[in-house]
């Protein structure tokens, strides 16, 4: 639910939690948060792509799921890799570029 207050200038969301100033750019800090967590996608995908085999507990039992199903392949991989890029790109160009209300 949005409410706007009589000056125009503020824009206030979620009932108040969040305000707005128009004209306001977004701060560098929310926009780097943006890139950690494209890399920590990239991150976890190459460190968990054959499961969490190291676990204490889950390790043994990813272990023998991974035996009888086997690695994922070189084409899944680059599935999810290229799903990935694809939405780091979107995700990136539409927080990095500056836009004017």
């Amino acid at each position: 639910m949005s409410a706007k207050r009589e000056d125009g200038e503020l824009h206030e969301l979620a009932g108040g939690w969040i305000t707005e100033r128009k004209g306001t750019p977004v701060p560098t800090f929310l926009k780097l948060t943006y890139v950690g967590f494209c890399v920590f996608g990239v991150v976890y995908l190459l460190m968990y792509s054959a499961g969490e085999v190291q676990h204490a507990t889950r390790g043994p039992l990813v272990q023998q799921l991974n035996a009888l199903t086997g690695q994922p392949g070189m084409a899944w991989l680059g599935f999810l890799a290229l799903l990935l890029v694809v939405f780091a790109a979107g995700l990136l160009t539409y927080a990095l570029r500056g836009r004017e209300e």
